[in-house]
């Protein structure tokens, strides 16, 4: 089929945000599991991702690496499931202010913190994200001006920043405010999102 979707995966990755992205979506799709450091790396698919890392998917001949984007192309791909405010409509612009304002600075200052890193004092303009501290407010913000981020309706921006904010709080990079975790509480409650974390979970205990 010259429009099969491939998704190419690990159960504990990054990969679960398309996973919910996809359920979403609600067309057919085909998983590839890959290994870390194996399957991976193996010159098959580095043909797909160069990087050699998951997730990614394979659309006939389109391939689209990074969860965002990712999320980005699913979206205006199969526009009839509705996950992405219609091109040249008010609710694009901050569909993707939030949408990459996750993969951006929310990625970047998380990781930062996560390992340790801190800007030094004086160079926060070339951190790009400023500080930890500004992301989190700025984050705060694009949660509580409604139910979603972009209007009044669930987007593929929220699957990507929510998994930020889920993934988070579940490990602790994120600050549990109680805003958060209300906005996280209530876009994890979709029956794509309780699919996908099924499936992802019965895959991780199978290799258990």
């Amino acid at each position: 089929m010259t429009d099969e979707l491939v998704f190419y995966t690990h159960p504990m990755s990054r990969g679960r945000i398309v996973r919910w992205m996809l359920e979403e979506v609600g067309r057919p799709y085909r998983t590839e599991l890959l290994g870390f450091g194996t399957t991976m790396k193996a010159p098959e698919y580095l043909s797909i991702n160069p990087m050699g890392k998951v997730p990614a998917i394979r659309h006939g001949d389109a391939v689209v690496t990074e969860c965002a984007a990712i999320c980005a192309y699913l979206a205006d791909a199969f526009p009839e499931a509705g996950l992405a405010p219609p091109p040249g409509h008010r609710l694009r612009a901050p569909y993707y202010r939030w949408l990459f304002f996750a993969a951006g600075p929310v990625e970047a200052s998380v990781t930062n913190k996560a390992l340790g890193f801190v800007v030094p004092e004086g160079r926060e303009r070339m951190a790009g994200y400023g500080s930890f501290a500004e992301v989190m407010s700025a984050l705060e913000g694009a949660v509580s001006e409604g139910p979603y981020v972009a209007g009044d309706s669930f987007t593929a921006a929220d699957v990507y920043l929510g998994s930020q904010i889920g993934w988070g709080l579940q490990f602790g990079t994120i600050e549990k405010r109680s805003v958060f975790e209300r906005y996280w509480q209530h876009i994890s409650r979709r029956p794509a999102a309780l699919r996908a974390k099924d499936i992802d979970d019965a895959l991780v205990a199978e290799r258990r």
